[in-house]
C-alpha cells in the first residue's frame, strides 16, 4: 500500500494543548487532513477488531456442544469478553496519550493475533477462556484508532473523519454475528477465530507501514497519573459528562433492540433460520453508514441540533419495531431508523468532546466508551429480563421509554 496517505494541512493548526504539546493540534507538529484511503482503513482496522467480542454470539450452541458446556452457563464466553473489554477501556486506551500510537495500534493488534489463534484453537475451556478475555482486552484498540483519526484530522474535517472511522465500528459490530454464523456453518467455529487472525495481521502490518511518525512533546505523566486523569476529566469537563450520559442511553436503547430481537423472530409464528435473523444486522449496518455524515454536520456546528433530531428519530423508530409481528418490512425500517440515530448521535459525541482537550482525546476516549459499555450491559440485561415477563411489546416499551429519556436529557442540557 502506498504510505503516502496524507495530504498537506489547509488551514493552520489550533492552539498548543495543556499538557504535552499536540499531534496535529500545535505543538511541533502541523494538523494532517486525512485521504479517503486511510479513512477506509482506519475504518476497516476497527470493524475487524471490535468484531471479535461478538463473534461467540451466534457460536454459543457450538462451543457448548465442543467443550461439554451446559447451555445454562455458556453465555459467560460473552461475559468474560465483555468484561474484559470494559477492563481495556480504562487500563490500555488511555495509552494512546502516553505512548507512541505507530507502534502501540499494531503491537496491539498483533498481540490480538495471537490471542485469537489461541481461542481458535484451544482443547479446553480454560484455554478458551484465557483466549477470549485477551481479545477482549485489546479489542479496544478501536478506541485508539478514532482518538489517532481524530487527532491526524484537520479541525475542518474532523467530525467527518470521526464518522467515517465509527462507522466501521458499528458495521463490525453488526456484521460480526452473520460473519460468525455463516462461516460457522461451512468450516466450523474455529473457523471464524483463524479467519479473523489471518484479516487482522494483514491490516496489522498495512497500519504499521502507513501510520506517520509522531513528533509530540514528551509527556509529563505516568501511567498511574494517566489514569488518574481519566477520571479527572469527568470533573473538569461538562461536555464529557453529558455526553458519556447520551451514550449510555443510546447505547442501552441500541442493545435492547439487538440482545432480544433473536427471540420473538426464532420462535412461532415466525421461527426464522439464524442466517435469516443475521440478515438484519445488514439494515443495521445501512443505517449506520447513513449517519456516517452526521460529523460534517457536528464540523458545521450543528451538533446539537444534529443531537436532538437523532433522538426524536430513535423514539420514533420503536414504533415500527414495535410492529413486528404485523410486518417485517416495518421492522426494517424501525431498524434504519435506530441504527442511523444511534450511529449519528455518537459521531456527533465524539466530535464534540474531541476539540475540548486535544491532548486528552485517548483518555476522553476511555471514559466516554465506559459509559457505552455501561449503557450495553444495561440494555441486554434489562431487554431479556423484561421480554420473559411482558414479550415483544414489553422491549419496545423499554426501548422507547429509553430512548424518551435521552431526549429529555438532551432538552434539559442542550444549551449548556
Amino acid at each position: 500500500m502506498n504510505t503516502e496517505v496524507f495530504e498537506k494541512p489547509m488551514e493552520a493548526p489550533a492552539a498548543p494543548s495543556r499538557e504535552h504539546g499536540g499531534e496535529g493540534e500545535g505543538g511541533k507538529k502541523p494538523a494532517f487532513s486525512f485521504s479517503r484511503r486511510m479513512a477506509l482503513l482506519f475504518a476497516v482496522a476497527c470493524g475487524l477488531s471490535v468484531a471479535n467480542i461478538y463473534y461467540a454470539q451466534p457460536l454459543l450452541d457450538a462451543l457448548a456442544r465442543e467443550f461439554g458446556l451446559p447451555h445454562s452457563s455458556v453465555g459467560i464466553v460473552i461475559t468474560v469478553t465483555q468484561l474484559c473489554y470494559a477492563l481495556g477501556l480504562f487500563l490500555l486506551v488511555p495509552l494512546g496519550d502516553l505512548q507512541n500510537r505507530r507502534k502501540l495500534i499494531p503491537g496491539m493488534m498483533l498481540l490480538s493475533v495471537i490471542a485469537l489463534i489461541v481461542a481458535g484453537t484451544a482443547g479446553s475451556t480454560a484455554v478458551l477462556f484465557a483466549g477470549l478475555a485477551v481479545v477482549g482486552l485489546l479489542a479496544v484498540v478501536t478506541q485508539t484508532l478514532v482518538a489517532y483519526a481524530s487527532s491526524l484530522a484537520a479541525p475542518s474535517e474532523r467530525g467527518q473523519i470521526v464518522g467515517l472511522v465509527t462507522s466501521g465500528v458499528v458495521i463490525g459490530i453488526l456484521l460480526a454475528r452473520t460473519f460468525a454464523g455463516a462461516l460457522t456453518d461451512i468450516a466450523g467455529w474455529r473457523s471464524v477465530y483463524l479467519s479473523s487472525a489471518a484479516m487482522l495481521f494483514f491490516v496489522a502490518c498495512i497500519l504499521l507501514r502507513s501510520l506517520p511518525r509522531e513528533h509530540r512533546d514528551q509527556p509529563r505523566l505516568n501511567y498511574v497519573q494517566l489514569l488518574q486523569s481519566v477520571l479527572a476529566l469527568f470533573m473538569q469537563e461538562r461536555i464529557l459528562r453529558i455526553r458519556a450520559i447520551l451514550a449510555l442511553l443510546i447505547f442501552a436503547s441500541f442493545s435492547i433492540l439487538w440482545t432480544s430481537l433473536v427471540l420473538p423472530l426464532s420462535r412461532p409464528p415466525l421461527s426464522l433460520s439464524h442466517s435469516a435473523i443475521g440478515s438484519f444486522g445488514l439494515a443495521g449496518a445501512a443505517g449506520a453508514l447513513a449517519a456516517a455524515r452526521a460529523g460534517r454536520w457536528a464540523d458545521m456546528g450543528f451538533g446539537q441540533k444534529t443531537t436532538g433530531i437523532a433522538l426524536g428519530l430513535l423514539l420514533l423508530s420503536w414504533l415500527p419495531i414495535g410492529l413486528l409481528h404485523r410486518s417485517l418490512l416495518l421492522l426494517v425500517f424501525g431498524i434504519l431508523l435506530l441504527d442511523m440515530a444511534v450511529q449519528a448521535v455518537h459521531v456527533t459525541n465524539q466530535s464534540l468532546i474531541f476539540n475540548v482537550r486535544p491532548e486528552a482525546r485517548s483518555r476522553l476516549t476511555a471514559g466516554y466508551m465506559i459509559f457505552y459499555s455501561i449503557g450495553s450491559a444495561s440494555g441486554s440485561i434489562a431487554s431479556t429480563a423484561v421480554y420473559s415477563y411482558f414479550g415483544w411489546t414489553g422491549v419496545c416499551t423499554l426501548g422507547a421509554s429509553v430512548s424518551a429519556l435521552a431526549l429529555l436529557f438532551w432538552a434539559c442540557t442542550r444549551r449548556d
